[in-house]
């Protein structure tokens, strides 16, 4: 009998001590703490077992597919990239396959739970999750990936502030390049569109939504190749102006400081008589987020760090009314953690009962405060805003899909009765 190999990264007992000798699909839940989450379609057996008090998601495939994911991923978390994490690989030459083992994404989405918790046809929500969609895609092919598969079911999404972080899962179809050419981009744009409209067209069927809302997810699926040349443009412009225009150099970093980009560096080339070529060097998107963390030492996604920004700044100009001085950003940050932000992520948090994280919850206070008060004409508070925060939000706020999946250990156990 050949014994299984194991590379695994987080050699914990409990993960070490599971059964590898046997193929996935063997495994009983009287001998494996198997658990029972949904999976959308896959060409592959997915379980998922608890070991050493984390979740971890395991595949079996062909040992030459595991071994080619494996590296995509390895390369992905390399990189920084909104991944699944690879936690592991085994050999399993006696069954002539392989279980590709990865940790469980906490607190993310699929597409179809997402949806199936929405209001119908929602058009604001689905785009939030586009825009995901195509953020990920842009990042991929800025470091060379060629996905090859992308869809909304290789596709995890956790709330970000008023956005919707979208993360890898399935990298089975995906190659590694120095750099992607304009063909291989447009490839994968094609793909996305045909599985995005796909997808949606099936979840609309299997939902009974009306026959009329077709039409509409296909042109929403067509339209996704225009937002991501939109912002791949934005990325990659490198405009020629008069050499003594450099002050467009400022507006051209703030606009992309303002969709989350770093700027790691600036070129200024000349291309002729006074005249320029402007080339800007984007780093990773968490200008915002490495800016709170400055400031405040809180660690949170772009999207999040993003809202809390400008809840900072709006406390920083109250302070300077109030005392009739400039208040320094420090001051101002530490006033607003205080003040703001450990009580009011405290009592967001309870409103929703506790689901999901406190962060996000305070995010969604204070966009359900923003619209309410739009409304209103005025600042309705954060008591009022409170009671609207939960299952009554603003249909069209991001804060009506704070519903968040069960914790690690409310998610159920497969039984010995259970397939």
């Amino acid at each position: 009998m050949a014994l299984p190999e194991l590379v695994l990264r987080a050699p914990c007992p409990g993960l070490l001590a599971l059964p590898w000798e046997l193929p996935l699909a063997q495994w009983q839940a009287t001998e494996v703490p198997l658990r029972d989450i949904a999976v959308g379609p896959s060409r592959h057996l997915v379980r998922f077992v608890e070991a050493d008090g984390e979740l971890w998601a395991l595949k079996d495939m062909p040992e030459r597919i595991a071994r080619r994911e494996y590296g995509v991923l390895r390369f992905l978390e390399d990189e920084c990239l909104p991944a699944v994490r690879p936690a592991g690989l085994v050999l399993q030459p006696e069954h002539d396959t392989a279980v590709l083992v990865t940790r469980y994404l906490q607190g993310s989405w699929q597409y179809r739970r997402l949806i199936m918790r929405l209001p119908p046809n929602q058009p604001r929500q689905r785009a939030r999750l586009f825009d995901g969609m195509i953020s990920l895609l842009v990042d991929l092919h800025r470091h060379g990936v060629f996905w090859g598969d992308c869809s909304l079911a290789n596709t995890l999404f956790m709330r970000d502030g008023q956005t919707l972080q979208a993360y890898l899962v399935d990298a089975e179809t995906s190659e590694i390049h120095p750099e992607l050419s304009d063909g291989q981009r447009e490839h994968d744009l094609t793909i996305l569109v045909e599985n995005v409209a796909a997808g949606m067209i099936d979840l609309a069927t299997r939902l009974e939504r009306p026959p009329e809302i077709i039409p509409q997810l296909i042109d929403e699926a067509n339209a996704l190749p225009d937002r991501y040349r939109a912002l791949w443009d934005v990325l990659h412009a490198a405009p020629v102006f008069a050499y003594g225009d450099r002050y467009r150099i400022e507006g051209t970093i703030r606009e992309l400081n303002e969709l989350g980009f770093a700027v790691d560096e600036v070129s200024l080339r000349p291309v002729g008589e006074d005249r320029a070529r402007l080339q800007i060097a984007v780093g990773d998107r968490n200008f915002h987020s490495d800016q709170l963390r400055r400031l405040t030492g809180l660690d949170v996604g772009e999207g999040q760090a993003t809202v809390l920004l400008g809840d900072l700044r709006a406390h920083q100009e109250w302070m300077c009314r109030r005392t009739g001085a400039e208040v320094t950003d420090r001051d101002a940050a530490r006033s607003w953690l205080d003040t703001c932000f450990v009580p009011g992520t405290r009592a967001a948090h309870e409103a929703l009962g506790g689901a999901g994280s406190d962060v996000q919850a305070y995010c969604d206070l204070l966009e359900v405060r923003w619209l309410l008060s739009e409304r209103a004409g005025h600042d309705v508070g954060n008591e009022a805003a409170l009671v609207e925060l939960g299952a009554s939000a603003p249909t069209d706020s991001a804060a009506k899909t704070a519903v968040a999946d069960a914790p690690t250990g409310q998610i159920p156990r497969i039984t010995d009765d259970e397939p």
